[in-house]
């Protein structure tokens, strides 16, 4: 057997390709010490593997244990089995192994065509993401943009609130624009108990306090609250907190925690 044919063999076998005589013939050579057949099929194995390790993707489960298996029982074998002289080579041609090495080849590309479509998706998975956050930045930079632009406008007033006599310690800071609205942050308040919130109040003149929103305070009391223009109200004169029943009421009724004049 030349180099050449033993080489074709090798790559059957690596391939898994090889059947009937041309496999026996090959598995002959090795168990005789042939060093050319076991050098070139060592050379086709390690180049598969290379090409395995740059896969992106885990072969399947069942792949790794039919070679271990085949592994295992190369290993118990070889111990029990004489030598055996190569058998003569054939006049005629050897591609018994090529169908089964073309389907080899054939799952290899539709693998690597699966793995593609799989890192495809993972990257427009991300590509959502980033987009995703990309919005929610544009979004913040928006209401810091129109934040800035509400304190810049002559017509806007910043109101101090004072704790009373429920919470003398708490502070807040309303700021307010009529036509805009404003933003109310306070510190200090105590903690709400279970089935209450705070209460913020507009109060213009001798009408009704209007409600100007509800909201929550962390453990350290401090909460925070984005307010709308109130319809029907162009002036307020105090804004007021008080501590109501969760989801808030249309007129206050419990006690009052802050106030501040405008």
């Amino acid at each position: 057997m030349n180099r050449d044919e033993i080489r074709e063999l090798a790559a059957g076998y690596a391939l898994g390709g090889l059947d009937g005589d041309d496999r026996a013939r090959f598995e002959a050579l090795l168990r005789a010490g042939d060093q050319e057949a076991a050098a070139e099929l060592s050379d086709f194995e390690a180049t598969l593997m290379g090409l395995a390790a740059e896969s992106t993707e885990a072969p399947p489960p069942g792949v790794k244990a039919a070679v271990m298996a085949r592994v295992a029982a190369e290993a118990r074998a070889k111990p029990r089995e004489a030598p055996a002289r190569p058998a003569p080579a054939r006049a005629a041609p050897r591609r018994s192994w090529w169908p089964a090495a073309w389907a080899a080849a054939m799952a290899a590309g539709i693998a690597a065509i699966v793995v593609g479509l799989s890192v495809s998706a993972t990257y427009e998975k991300r590509v959502e993401g980033l987009a995703r956050e990309a919005a929610g930045l544009r979004a913040e930079l928006g209401r810091q943009q129109a934040m800035v632009a509400l304190i810049r406008d002559p017509a806007t007033q910043i109101v101090a609130l004072a704790g009373l006599e429920e919470a003398p310690s708490a502070r807040a800071r309303m700021i307010w624009n009529a036509p805009a609205g404003g933003l109310f942050i306070a510190a200090g308040l105590p903690a709400a108990p279970a089935g209450k919130t705070y209460q913020l109040w507009a109060i213009a003149g001798k009408n009704a306090p209007v409600s100007a929103g509800v909201f929550e305070v962390d453990a350290r009391g401090t909460g925070s609250l984005r307010v709308l223009p109130l319809a029907g109200v162009d002036k307020v004169d105090v804004f007021a907190v008080t501590l109501e029943p969760a989801g808030g009421l249309p007129a206050p009724s419990g006690k009052m925690y802050l106030a501040g004049k405008s």
